[in-house]
């Protein structure tokens, strides 16, 4: 099945991205490989969720923006490649956490990306993957995360 057909059977629309907020690119392609950029979860260039896990946001927010920051990187490389379906497997992501001192489970907050990967590529989505807590992140968004495809 194709990628953007499973997405709208799954209710989703992409996002257009973001501009950058500073000096660098939302992705860049180098040979196979598509490096995108951290995404937060935005919508409309806002903020959807604001504060640290464990404190200001529950691990169920966190879980859902998780999965906001992987639209907006499916978002991203549909703005660039122009068809998803050029995308033959999700490498690897890098997710940030800003948690509170006490909130130990960056893994399951991560989860929210993961599981949508593997919802929509199938076997090409599971990936590789770190989840890191830190004490804060650009404007305050609970999550952070960087990804990583392969070309076909």
């Amino acid at each position: 099945m194709r990628v953007e057909q499973r997405l709208k059977d799954m209710g989703v629309r992409l996002p257009m991205p973001s501009k950058p907020v500073a000096n660098f690119e939302s992705l860049v392609v180098s040979g196979s490989l598509v490096f995108v950029s951290g995404q937060g979860p935005l919508e409309n260039g806002k903020p959807l969720y604001q504060g640290v896990v464990g404190r200001e946001v529950s691990e169920a927010e966190a879980y859902d923006a998780a999965r906001v920051c992987a639209i907006n990187a499916l978002g991203a490389l549909q703005a660039a490649l122009g068809d998803l379906d050029k995308i033959s497997r999700v490498v690897k992501l890098l997710g940030f956490v800003a948690s509170a001192p006490q909130f130990y489970r960056q893994p399951f907050v991560i989860n929210g990306a993961s599981d949508f990967m593997v919802d929509v590529f199938g076997d090409r989505g599971r990936h590789a993957r770190s989840a890191i807590g830190t004490s804060i992140l650009p404007f305050n968004i609970p999550v952070e995360i960087e990804f990583i495809f392969e070309l076909a």
